[in-house]
């Protein structure tokens, strides 16, 4: 392996584009090297953020490739367990657009892949690499807002575009596992716990895929709510409800994009105080810690381990929802 990580692509999806590619090139400890796709237009834009990019016409020439040593996936929900395998099968690093799986067998095959290959593979979930979140963790871990009460999560924006892969059920659309993953996995992120029961699900499907959810869990000692829709004016927030005090995210999962990214910690008597973070790049955190994992061994802080809580707890929304 050289110094920098190699990077290639599998598909020249627009977020790809518009996101993790040139996270992928600004990030330190990796080079983006290559891009798979079929259409040359496509392949123009990956060009202009890095010159010189190898363009393959086909994902299996790109993995067939010494010159490559990871990719980034970010191919429709249904196709991420098998193009995953396929990558750590070639002897590639994968990271995986979320939902990393459909379910948790599928994670639990990902698993297995990356026990037979010793190739990391992980889910690209970057609001786990942003500061603002460990900064909220350490407030609940001083116990800065008492002995938790609640926790309510929301994630929503607008999209009835039956073409767009999110309402697409063949393609594995749906609300729950394109930002489920952020509004109902933060939960476990900020607290390290489990639900201990799933009390409400109610979930709305359009054209075969679920397009909202509204959920009610029970974690040890507070009270959980959230919500997730595709059909809602864009907006998000966590709120963390203390005896003491509060925590509040207003721009919890898509920092630089809906707006500034801070934790404020609200305490009686109207005082409050607010970290903020204006220009903390979550894409290229994520990627520059990932190349540290291969490169130096760090420890990969999300692995797949924590991509199967979240699944599993969507898993169990679903299931509770009927």
């Amino acid at each position: 392996m050289t110094d920098h990580l190699r990077w290639g692509i599998l598909g020249a999806a627009k977020f790809a584009r518009e996101h993790m590619g040139p996270a992928i090139h600004a990030a330190r400890g990796g080079t983006l090297s290559a891009i798979a796709t079929s259409s040359p237009d496509k392949a123009a834009p990956f060009a202009e953020i890095a010159p010189g990019i190898a363009v393959f016409d086909s994902y299996e020439s790109l993995l067939a490739s010494p010159d490559i040593d990871a990719v980034y996936i970010p191919l429709p929900n249904a196709l991420h367990v098998e193009w995953s395998e396929k990558a750590a099968q070639a002897g590639k690093h994968v990271l995986c657009e979320k939902p990393v799986a459909m379910d948790v067998a599928g994670v639990d095959r990902l698993i297995a892949a990356r026990e037979r290959s010793g190739k990391l593979i992980a889910e690209a979930w970057m609001i786990a690499h942003h500061p603002q979140y460990a900064k909220a963790r350490a407030l609940l871990d001083e116990g800065a807002v008492g002995p938790l009460l609640r926790i309510d999560s929301t994630h929503s924006f607008f999209n009835d575009d039956l073409a767009n892969i999110r309402n697409r059920p063949d393609a594995g659309g749906g609300a729950l596992g394109d930002i489920g993953v952020y509004a109902f996995g933060s939960v476990r992120l900020l607290t390290g716990q489990e639900p201990q029961a799933i009390l409400a699900a109610e979930i709305e499907m359009q054209n075969g895929v679920d397009v909202s959810a509204h959920v009610m869990a029970r974690f040890a000692g507070f009270l959980y709510t959230g919500r997730v829709s595709m059909r809602a004016a864009p907006w998000q927030e966590i709120v963390i409800h203390g005896e003491t005090g509060v925590i509040r995210m207003p721009v919890p999962y898509n920092a630089q994009v809906f707006g500034e990214a801070r934790v404020e910690l609200h305490r009686p008597g109207g005082h409050v105080e607010t970290w903020r973070f204006p220009r903390e790049n979550h894409y290229v955190l994520q990627v520059e810690a990932f190349n540290r994992a291969v490169r130096d061994g760090a420890d990969w802080p999300v692995p797949l381990e924590q991509s199967r809580g979240t699944r599993a707890l969507l898993d169990a929304i679903l299931a509770a929802a009927g």
